[in-house]
């Protein structure tokens, strides 16, 4: 008898329909699974097998030949397991087959017949409302993931019996509910002091850095902060996310997918509801950092989609790996092709990159501690590349903090700023820029190409000549000009301006330290 259910593959964060057809005919006992099944799939055969016994069924003693289609896909998902287990028995006649295939099937099966979590619920649940399936039957650890799409039953399982007896109508198994719509309507529920463990109100001192960090965050711009050891540079990268936008749903969703698809999710909250801060070691490779394997996965780039990518000692890390991140940077996601196959991961997130000015740390040091030479300098500032400093819009010094704010001591006017104070700022740049940008499908001025910076980023006359002077003298490129511009564009709207000033177009330019250097 012939046996047909659907299923799920996946491919980058996306999911396609897999059908599970089984066959069991007379002959002798075998069981063979056909359709490019790799490794995994092939050895789910015992695990079917054992489940089915061990749940108190009999599995047939005839040949059963499973196809999975499409045939020109390799199989690869552990999640293949409950189907096959579904299609045998329907195909032995233990449940009808008529209301299975209203169902998209994922999970797999441990010996005892117990369903264990998977791997991309979400984007199984996308692909089962896409293709206007009843609903989904998942692990129950992944049904609050699943129940994020709404519009589709997510049922959740804890065990083979439980699906058999739900299909034959001997039990009734409500959907799982989004139980996570609250926090996107109450924004506020998704921050505390710095997102509950860190805010800027920690940080004494550096009011030149968090000033350029907070534009960097109302305006979606990518930062490199320089300066010796132990003058705050990590500890200000680390509380970005604090003074960030909260994530709408939409963004939200997109990025539980890919933590989704990484096998990243916590059981007990399977959404992501803050932006991500990932902060990969120097030692990463080009695959870690950008992505890939036999069967590509998100690396490090991609995880931080839409939130915060921080690499520290960013000259420690290898040329190759740091050159994977142009495409990201330009275009906000990351391709990879492998033989037969091609995955395109989202990535768009905020660089923040912090290094020493030398090998030692101390150049430019008053006290003389620096003991590199004008050639190791050279060299260890050149392992970062042009083309990449350029995507880099505010390259700023951080200097060591003076004693008296490090103890706590500087003006009371001067005392450090709430991330709750600075977020309602960087909240109130994104509206601005949210509601200029809105025909053209951006969220913020980062985003904007060549003819957008046009459009909006007029300058007066005054500004026109200060700009050209300054990319004359500091010998900038087109890119930079324009990053200079959109820089300027965000400046004018944390200050409420419809138009850019040159005050604005001065600070802009300040922001560029390194190309200031170039010909010191």
């Amino acid at each position: 008898m012939l046996a047909k259910i659907n299923s799920c593959g996946l491919t980058g964060i996306n999911a396609y329909i897999i059908e599970v057809e089984v066959d069991i005919a007379f002959g002798l006992p075998a069981f063979n699974i056909v359709g490019l099944a790799e490794t995994s799939v092939k050895e789910s055969k015992e695990r079917v097998r054992t489940a089915i016994k061990n749940s108190g069924y009999s599995f047939p003693t005839d040949r059963v030949t499973v196809n999975l289609a499409p045939a020109d896909i390799k199989k690869v998902s552990t999640g293949l397991d409950l189907p096959l287990a579904m299609g045998i028995l329907s195909a032995s006649d233990i449940i009808p087959g008529k209301t299975l295939n209203d169902y998209l099937i994922t999970g797999e099966l441990s010996l005892d017949g117990r369903v264990k979590p998977v791997k991309g619920v979400l984007s199984i649940a996308l692909a089962a409302k896409e293709n206007k399936f009843k609903g989904v039957i998942v692990p129950l650890p992944n049904a609050d993931e699943g129940a994020m799409v709404e519009g589709i039953d997510i049922i959740g399982i804890n065990h083979l019996c439980e699906v058999v007896d739900f299909f034959s109508g001997l039990k009734n198994i409500k959907p799982a509910k989004n139980r996570y719509l609250y926090e996107f309507d109450q924004p506020g529920t998704r921050h505390g002091k710095g997102n509950g463990i860190m805010d800027y109100s920690d940080v004494q001192g550096q009011h030149h850095a968090k000033r350029a960090l907070e534009i960097a965050a109302a305006g979606g711009h990518n930062i490199l902060m320089t300066g010796p050891p132990g003058s705050g540079k990590s500890m200000l990268a680390s509380r970005l996310v604090t003074i960030l936008p909260p994530l709408s749903f939409d963004e939200a969703l997109e990025t539980t997918r890919i933590h989704s698809i990484a096998g990243i999710i916590d059981d007990n909250n399977p959404i992501v509801i803050q932006r991500p801060f990932r902060s990969p070691h120097h030692t990463i490779s080009d695959a870690g950092l950008a992505g890939g394997g036999p069967r590509p996965e998100p690396g490090e780039a991609s995880l931080a989609h839409n939130g915060v990518l921080f690499l520290d000692e960013l000259p420690e890390f290898k040329k190759n790996v740091l050159n994977v991140l142009r495409q990201p940077l330009e275009n906000g996601f990351i391709t990879i092709s492998r033989a037969g196959t091609r995955t395109t991961f989202p990535s768009k997130f905020m660089l923040v990159a912090a290094m020493n000015p030398c090998p030692c740390g101390y150049s430019n040091d008053p006290d003389g501690r620096c003991i590199c030479t004008m050639a190791q300098i050279q060299r260890y500032r050149s392992k970062i590349s042009g083309p990449l400093l350029d995507r880099i819009d505010i390259q700023i010094e951080v200097p060591p903090v003076p004693y008296e704010e490090l103890a706590g001591r500087s003006d009371s006017l001067n005392m450090p700023e709430s991330s709750i104070d600075i977020r309602a700022r960087v909240e109130a740049a994104r509206k601005i820029q949210n509601q200029r940008l809105k025909d053209e499908n951006l969220f913020c001025n980062a985003d904007m190409n060549a003819g957008q910076i046009k459009r909006y980023c007029h300058l007066n006359d005054d500004s026109e000549a200060l700009l050209k002077k300054a990319v004359e003298n500091f010998g900038l490129s087109a890119r930079a000009y324009g990053r200079i511009k959109k820089l300027s564009r965000t400046i004018a709207d944390l200050d409420s301006k419809s138009d850019i000033e040159l005050i604005h177009l001065a600070e802009a330019i300040q922001y560029r330290s390194i190309d200031h250097g170039k010909d010191q």
